[in-house]
């Protein structure tokens, strides 16, 4: 019976933590500060943070085992951080649920450059799923929905799949540092992530014209922590006691949290195009997933 209670509570986690981070998009239109200073504060309070739970923890990050990776860390970091950037830009110029979905597109990026990147057979299952998840990125555009686009959509859409390309590159750099501790790496990414938008903000001087308030100040707190170091907290405190189907199931928690947001909260439409792409793209993600554990078992 414990152990029963103990995986509904550790999946429960699990959940929460997915939700958490599909709710990101709707605290980004609420924060009036340009994108790359929310990736910034995202990136160093959340590192903080982590850092600072592992040594409430009596666990310091064993910083002999991440020097050897360090350089792909502090890449894959800094490539996080542009990712967000992009991400949160995608939330102002298009609707959460279209940003959101440019935004998984990158597993499928990943699957197509698969054979050039790591010499991979694109087998007719794989390459399904990249036609189903374009076909369904052409629907969730509006192009075919008929009149003109909404100012903007072209650019949240280019922007968002963007996020994507950095994202999946970000999954192949991943691949090379699965030996490290998931809690180490993750607070060396975030603080690099953070770190990298320093100087972008001082090139750029975004900042320079902005007003900050009280309510943006308090919001990115929220971001920081709750969106971003708590949640990660939860999910490699989740990922390591349940099954993997059951956390890549519990992963689309995410897209659909922010797709019901997008709908019931901000009042942003979706067509029917749309509805069938989104389908499509997050369809596609799934059966790739399935496609790999298939292979997996029956490779010895």
């Amino acid at each position: 019976m414990k152990t029963r209670n103990s995986d509904a509570q550790t999946k429960l986690t699990l959940a929460a933590a997915m939700v958490i981070f599909g709710t990101i998009g709707l605290l980004r239109r609420l924060i009036d500060l340009p994108s790359a200073a929310i990736a910034c504060c995202r990136g160093l309070l959340g590192c903080l943070f982590l850092f600072l739970l592992q040594c409430l923890r009596g666990r310091k990050p064993d910083w002999a085992a991440l020097r050897p990776k360090l350089w792909l860390l502090l890449l894959s970091g800094g490539m996080i951080g542009f990712n967000w950037m992009l991400l949160f830009e995608a939330y102002r110029y298009t609707t959460v649920a279209a940003a959101t979905l440019c935004y998984y597109m990158a597993p499928v990026l990943l699957i197509a450059a698969s054979p050039v990147l790591f010499g991979e057979r694109l087998t007719g299952g794989k390459l399904l799923c990249v036609v189903l998840a374009v076909f369904g990125m052409v629907l969730v555009s509006g192009v075919l929905d008929g009149g003109a686009l909404p100012a903007g959509t072209g650019t949240g859409i280019a922007l968002g799949l963007g996020a994507a390309v950095l994202y999946a590159s970000v999954m192949i750099i991943t691949k090379k540092l699965s030996a490290l501790n998931a809690y180490d790496t993750t607070i060396v990414q975030l603080g690099a992530a953070g770190a990298v938008m320093i100087p972008y903000l001082l090139v750029t001087g975004e900042l320079a014209s902005v007003q900050i308030s009280l309510r943006s100040v308090l919001l990115l707190l929220v971001v920081s922590i709750v969106h971003t170091g708590l949640p990660y907290a939860m999910y490699f405190g989740a990922i390591g006691r349940l099954p993997a189907q059951t956390v890549a199931l519990m992963s689309y928690l995410d897209p659909i949290t922010a797709l019901l947001l997008s709908a019931l909260v901000l009042h942003e439409h979706l067509s029917v195009f749309g509805m069938a792409g989104a389908a499509l793209i997050l369809g596609a993600t799934v059966l790739s997933d399935l496609l790999d554990r298939r292979q997996a078992r029956r490779d010895p």
